[in-house]
C-alpha cells in the first residue's frame, strides 16, 4: 500500500508550482483568453484546496488536490493555450 506522506505532497506541491512559474499564456484570441483564465482559476482554486487539506491532516484529499491543479496546467499546454516551453518532464507537450 502506498502512503501519502507530507514529504510527497511536498514534492507534488513543488512540482506543480514550477509548472505554474514555467508556462506563459499564448492564447491568441478573446474566447482562448477567456478560456484560459477559466483553466488558470480553477489550477489557484485546487491549489488553494489542497492547502487546505493538508492543513487539516487529509493528506489523500490534499494530494488529489494538488494532482489536479496539475492537471489544469498540463491540460491548458496540450490544446495550446499556454506555452509549457518544451518541458516535458512538466507537462505533456502538444505534438
Amino acid at each position: 500500500m502506498i502512503e501519502v506522506t507530507f514529504e510527497k505532497l511536498e514534492k507534488y506541491f513543488q512540482l506543480t508550482e514550477r509548472a505554474r512559474k514555467k508556462v506563459t499564456p499564448i492564447a491568441n484570441n478573446e474566447e482562448d483568453n477567456s478560456r484560459l483564465e477559466i483553466m488558470l482559476k480553477m489550477c489557484d482554486d485546487y491549489i488553494f484546496d489542497s492547502k487546505y487539506f493538508r492543513d487539516s491532516g487529509d493528506l489523500v484529499s490534499a494530494f488529489g488536490a494538488i494532482n489536479y491543479a496539475h492537471a489544469w496546467l498540463d491540460a491548458a499546454v496540450k490544446i495550446g493555450l499556454l506555452d509549457g516551453h518544451g518541458d516535458d518532464n512538466l507537462f505533456t507537450i502538444p505534438d
